[in-house]
């Protein structure tokens, strides 16, 4: 039968690792004369069936294609919209309901039956934002990340969620106005419990159901794309949900998981390991990736907890692990995170790959033939949190650990990295970025505008957790939206109007952001002047007569005639300054032009002078430059 073959070839590629886009022919998929197609991989069950609504739950016997562990049945009982389980029944002979690892859409929680669901079909209108991503270089980009988690953005009056719908009209022109370049969006994969945002994952092709349809969320992706702005979200290859329905022991024994018991199970997160090494957990996850990119045309993925993939003894427990070389790496995390990103970068060379990796483990970003991981882009969390803890700090002290901002410059150029302020930091009791700030509420707000013009002045690319751009107080609540009250207070709606400010001039401004990974990019005119707890850096573009000064006063101590050296004499003019009276600080009439005469200073041929802020910043571009 010209079915069966066809099957069984598409199973054997699925067995070898090599079927990337298995979610063509997994799970349910339903044809034009109203016949539905089930396929299941079970490869050590007795038996399995498909059960539902549309048969009463009562078993439709399934056949295995050829000993290849893939089950299959039709029918043309199952219509849209019916719930379905698989009915697996193990070595052992025990029979347990088993979720499709395959849906692309489940009910709504507290169950978890899948759903019969047409195939995609939207009509997408983002073509010209395509064809720009694949022209583009995105090193050589703006990138300004505003990460959200859609449950707690906004809430209905009665705290019911905003559907994909409303987020689209209210969430995307906020981004727009704000001036952010891309959202990214905390797990959008159906996931049972509210607690894990996302991360313990029960559909890895299936949008949660909570905030609506698959053709809801794939309108929401379009209409970023109309207002320019690009969607990354996500993703947790790792491990899965510890629920027993779920793929946990699918077939009875250890299927997606480890056959080794200690290595499966994920003691710190309360979860289940991928076996990464297995051919078929390797088909299912890079179908996984390809499908949210290619049918939901995602613009990149952040990939959960690399580390956790990369070293066998990352888990508590676990210290003893070593492989045959005798040492702690994951041989076959390594090998298959160097292969997920092959083969993304084959299939969509535009498309982003970002790993939260937690560890120095080197050459995250370097390329799979140079004998790296292959991603494009690496959070830098060992900049996030020294920068918190600076910042975080009575201002008496910084000077005493200005180690905590210079140390980043020595690695700076290691990796290609996303420099994070991401939401583990502002939940758990570690307090709100703004909260974080030393000092009374004037005082906080001073700190947050200097760490932010920061964030956005050091090379990489940027990302901010949703609330940071009005200075929240409260720390981040997963179970109820943010406090968009506090807009009704001044000195929140002034920092938000800085938000949106210095956003404008990174965006605007290219030796901000196209020169992010080449040492070229950034001149150190002031980084070791700890005694007076000032710094001060050039951003350099392509063109040479094209740079950004940035000045930074980490006390609250305004300091008068502070010199800057720079490359050329001539007339510079200001572009921000932390403490305007526009944006909450206290300064009603700004210095906005400088010049800059041949005195030569901190190795640069010429200098100006300024009024450098009490704890604020200045951003400051040239504007008529003489000749030499």
């Amino acid at each position: 039968m010209v079915l069966q073959d066809t099957l069984a070839d598409k199973s054997y590629l699925f067995n070898t690792g090599r079927s990337f886009k298995s979610y063509g022919f997994l799970g349910c998929h339903m044809h034009d004369e109203g016949r539905a197609e089930f396929n299941v991989w079970a490869p050590n069950a007795k038996s399995v069936a498909v059960v539902g609504d549309f048969n009463d739950w009562q078993d439709s016997p399934m056949k295995q294609i050829e000993n290849t562990g893939i089950w299959h049945i039709e029918t043309n009982n199952a219509k849209l919209g019916n719930l379905y389980k698989f009915a697996v029944v193990g070595p052992d002979g025990k029979r347990n309901l088993k979720i499709d690892p395959y849906a692309t859409q489940f009910e709504r929680k507290p169950g978890d039956a899948a759903v019969v669901t047409p195939p995609i079909g939207h009509k997408w209108h983002d073509g010209l934002w395509l064809g720009r991503r694949k022209r583009s270089k995105p090193a050589q980009r703006p990138m300004n990340i505003y990460e959200v988690h859609l449950g707690s953005w906004k809430r209905h009056d009665d705290d019911s969620y905003y559907t994909y719908s409303e987020y689209a009209d209210e969430l995307i022109p906020y981004v727009k106005e704000l001036g952010y370049t891309h959202i990214e969006l905390m797990p959008v994969m159906e996931h049972p419990l509210d607690a894990s945002w996302g991360y313990q994952q029960l559909g890895y092709f299936a949008t949660t159901s909570r905030f609506g349809s698959r053709e809801d969320f794939l309108n929401f992706i379009d209409n970023c794309h109309l207002a320019n702005i690009g969607v990354i979200v996500d993703w947790v290859p790792g491990h899965f949900i510890r629920n027993y329905d779920a793929l946990y022991q699918y077939d009875g024994t250890p299927t997606f998981e480890y056959q080794d018991e200690n290595r499966a199970d994920n003691k710190g997160w309360g979860a289940w390991n991928f076996d990464l090494g297995k051919a078929q957990v390797q088909s299912f996850l890079i179908s996984s990736a390809l499908y949210w990119i290619d049918e939901c045309h995602l613009d990149g993925l952040r990939v959960d907890a690399v580390s956790n993939m990369l070293y066998l003894d990352y888990d508590v427990g676990k210290e003893n692990l070593v492989n045959k070389y005798g040492d702690n790496r994951n041989l076959e995390g390594i090998e298959f995170l160097q292969k997920l990103n092959q083969v993304v970068h084959q299939e969509h060379p535009d498309t982003l790959m970002i790993a939260e990796e937690s560890s120095a483990y080197k050459g995250v970003t370097d390329t799979v033939v140079d004998g790296g991981l292959g991603f494009d882009y690496k959070w830098n969390l060992g900049w996030m949190h020294d920068t918190l803890k600076f910042f975080e700090m009575d201002p008496l002290y910084r000077h005493d650990h200005y180690n905590l901002l210079t140390f980043a410059f020595v690695y700076m150029y290691n990796e290609k990295f996303i420099l994070p302020f991401s939401h583990d930091e502002v939940v758990h009791g570690k307090k709100s970025l703004m909260h974080k700030m030393p000092g009374d509420r004037y005082n906080q707000f001073a700190n947050l505008r200097t760490m932010i013009t920061y964030l956005l002045a050091f090379p990489g690319k940027k990302l901010t957790f949703m609330g940071s751009e009005w200075g929240q107080f409260l720390e981040w609540r997963d179970w109820s939206q943010l406090e968009w009250v506090d807009l009704k207070d001044p000195l929140n709606q002034k920092m938000q109007a800085f938000t949106k400010a210095i956003n404008d001039v990174y965006h605007d401004e290219r030796p901000l952001w196209e020169q992010d990974y080449e040492p070229e990019g950034m001149i150190y005119s002031n980084t070791d002047d700890n005694e007076s707890s000032t710094m001060g850096f050039i951003r350099q573009g392509k063109k040479k007569r094209q740079f950004v000064v940035a000045a930074f006063n980490f006390v609250p101590v305004e300091k008068q005639d502070y010199r800057i050296g720079v490359p050329y004499s001539g007339d510079y003019e200001l572009l921000i300054n932390t403490e305007d009276e526009r944006f909450g600080g206290t300064w009603t009439k700004l210095e906005t032009q400088f010049t800059a005469d041949k005195t030569p200073f901190n190795g640069q041929p010429a200098s100006f002078t300024v009024t450098l802020p009490a704890m604020g910043a200045l951003l400051i571009r040239p504007t008529k430059l003489n000749r030499g």
